[in-house]
């Protein structure tokens, strides 16, 4: 085996799903580079294998990276594995492969499991175009500009979360793209107690009010309906819809984005609008 850097998937849940092609792999490598060392032991006792392993993840990748390259290029291979799928792919991984790349060093993926499109394959939601978007951010301000920003997306949608932001981001993506959109909740997969539950967007808010979230999960999220090819909407229209969506108890802010999304007009121009009926109504 020349020296290069491999990408290796790992299981999702089930042990089982690692392929005979990436057992050789890891069993022929230099060394393993392993997001938790300690999650890669297990795998590799499993597969009855001993190989060293070097730690590399979000937070020691700047001083790591360059290291696990030195010894490519000093003609070692490594094998980089994440905790779960697929490497390199909303990981860190993808910080070494573009180290890499800058070096000249050769890199090769193995194909094999990946959440995301386990999850998208029997959501029941359509699956010929779809875009990747990871996990939201914590960050109140930037969570809403992502959001923002995926109003008018028609593709299907794929998000990572966890338990215990699971109900905040069902909120979050109910605001955003209005609770009647479809969503598919896959969570875990492989495993024994694998789940989809097939809802709406309020649906699945009251789902969760009464059962807890447990496990990992990934949701798919319905795109937005093509708009009507039927001519410009009138500031006028537009407002009528603003109404619309304060009487079901979105805020003014919530309701003008959507619209704006919707119509293709200025939010400021929305805004000022819905302002101005509030005042004429109240005078």
């Amino acid at each position: 085996m020349s020296a290069m850097l491999y990408l290796v998937p790992t299981p999702i849940g089930n042990l089982s799903d690692i392929s005979e092609r990436c057992r050789e792999v890891l069993a022929q490598a230099d060394f393993i580079a392993a997001e938790d060392t300690r999650v890669t032991l297990r795998l590799l006792n499993h597969l009855e294998l001993k190989k060293p392993l070097v730690s590399y993840y979000e937070h020691n990748k700047a001083a790591s990276g360059p290291r696990i390259v030195e010894r490519i290029l000093a003609g070692e291979t490594c094998a980089l594995v994440s905790d779960a799928g697929s490497p390199a792919i909303s990981d860190p991984g993808e910080d070494l492969v573009r180290l890499c790349a800058e070096a000249g060093v050769t890199v090769s993926a193995i194909p094999g499991p990946c959440a995301a499109i386990t999850a998208l394959s029997m959501s029941g939601l359509p699956t010929g175009r779809f875009t990747f978007e990871g996990f939201l951010s914590t960050t109140k301000k930037n969570r809403a500009q992502h959001l923002d920003s995926l109003r008018a997306e028609q593709r299907t949608m794929i998000f990572y979360e966890a338990p215990h932001k699971l109900c905040a981001t069902l909120r979050d993506l109910a605001a955003a793209f209005g609770g009647e959109r479809r969503i598919s909740l896959c969570r875990e997969l492989t495993k024994l107690h694998e789940e989809v539950l097939r809802l709406t967007l309020d649906g699945a808010v009251t789902y969760y009010e009464t059962q807890p979230p447990r496990g990992e999960y990934v949701l798919i999220v319905e795109g937005a309906p093509k708009q009507q090819e039927s001519g410009p909407v009138s500031e006028e229209e537009a407002l009528l819809r603003v109404q619309a969506l304060l009487a079901e108890g979105l805020s003014r802010k919530d309701a003008v984005r959507q619209v704006a999304a919707e119509t293709g007009l200025a939010k400021n121009q929305l805004y000022d609008a819905a302002l101005r009926a509030q005042h004429t109504e109240t005078e």
